[in-house]
């Protein structure tokens, strides 16, 4: 599998005559299983036609701002592009474009959308050999190495001039393999196995009713993407939930109830390296389950409940635990349960959300957390959401493992 799965890339092409490789490098994207939008300068699309790239990216081609032939469209919003990028790839990156990479100069969208990105940019020079080997060429290349920028080396052989040697832009697959490796170096959690358990369990009471709770799932599975994207591979053990976003380093286990649960972390633990237990699990479930709806014949009804095992304790107890997170929702007295729960229950690391905190809770997409360490410290967040508060709870694991 590979590390793009599941990434949002976007294309920047160009005008270079190594613009016609991209229709290749789209297609190779979209095969490892990335969702790419292609953003081509005025100039690239006298090499390469846009509906040739959208028609493989699967999305419009940008060149512009708005639609010069349409006064009343709508601005293509550079910083929302930007945003939605994982990753960016500027190929091939011109001679000219490159030098307005590295002063800043915005005179088309791609050059908007660069200065714009929070995400990791490649570029993949494309020039003659000449151009290439210029003094302020070399310049470029390191300037915009200290930007953060990440060069794809260029390749030796035939150029559009007649001329062999270096400037050649990289073969696509080349690209790939480059753009793969890099971000696979980068991995603190490659070669990594992870354990998530998230969202509710139903505890049937009969086959219409159960006992459950308002959990959705959203900060397990939060966590579970985050493991992912820093390289884990996560066995994601999810209790009824809607939420459906797949990735490539995550395999997804469904149960239902409390057992069922149990059974499933009973299989995968004592293969992972880290744990992270953030579903609500039923304490109890009723003694019996009825064959058949319970019918409404009286005006009380009694139900027989037993204690679920506690799943948590369980690993906490194992000889050799993993990495060990638990979570904790209070509604009172929220440290001191808190603690005694983290010294109960053997864990590294104990995730604390109160109930009577507005911002955090179930059904939300923002928390508000304190994380309690095995030597009995705290650190208190601020309301987050839950996707920031995932990369917060992991930042703290990467603290005590690496």
């Amino acid at each position: 599998m590979s590390v793009l799965g599941g990434k949002n890339i976007l294309l920047g092409v160009t005008g270079g005559i190594a613009a016609y490789k991209t229709t290749f490098l789209v297609r190779l994207l979209i095969k490892a299983g990335a969702s790419v939008k292609v953003i081509m300068t005025p100039a690239a699309r006298e090499f390469v036609t846009p509906l040739t790239l959208s028609t493989l990216s699967k999305n419009p081609v940008l060149s512009h701002f708005t639609d010069p032939d349409d006064e009343n469209d709508t601005w293509n919003n550079h910083v929302e592009l930007g945003l939605w990028a994982d990753l960016m790839i500027i190929a091939p990156a011109t001679a000219n474009t490159l030098s307005k990479m590295v002063s800043g100069t915005i005179d088309n969208l791609l050059l908007g959308v660069y200065c714009s990105a929070k995400c990791p940019v490649y570029f993949a020079p494309a020039m003659d050999l000449d151009m290439f080997k210029h003094p302020s060429t070399q310049a470029n290349f390191e300037k915009l190495a200290s930007y953060g920028n990440t060069m794809i080396p260029a390749e030796d052989g035939e150029l559009a001039s007649g001329l062999s040697g270096q400037g050649r832009m990289a073969e696509p697959e080349n690209i790939l393999k480059f753009i793969e490796e890099d971000l696979a170096a980068k991995m603190p959690l490659r070669g990594k196995k992870c354990l998530v358990t998230a969202g509710p369990t139903h505890e049937a009471i009969d086959p219409v009713r159960f006992i459950g709770n308002h959990s959705s799932g959203k900060m397990g599975m939060a966590i579970a993407l985050d493991l992912a994207d820093r390289g884990a591979e996560v066995f994601l053990i999810m209790g009824p939930s809607a939420l459906n976003q797949p990735h490539d380093l995550i395999e997804r286990i469904d149960v239902v109830s409390a057992m069922d649960m149990k059974n499933a972390v009973d299989e995968y633990i004592t293969s992972v390296d880290i744990a992270v237990f953030s579903a609500a699990v039923a304490d109890y479930r009723p003694a019996t389950v009825s064959d058949h709806k319970i019918k409404k014949a009286t005006d009380t009804l009694s139900i027989e409940l037993v204690k679920n095992p506690d799943i948590l304790a369980g690993v906490g107890a194992m000889q050799k635990p993993p990495y060990l997170v638990g979570f904790a929702l209070e509604t009172n007295n929220e440290m001191e349960h808190a603690f005694a729960k983290a010294e109960k229950k053997n864990t590294d690391l104990l995730v604390l959300n109160s109930m009577r905190d507005e911002e955090a809770g179930f059904n939300k997409d923002t928390n508000k957390i304190t994380l309690i360490r095995r030597d009995k410290s705290s650190r208190e967040f601020p309301a987050k959401s839950k996707v920031e508060v995932a990369k917060d709870i992991v930042d703290e694991i990467l603290k005590d493992i690496m």
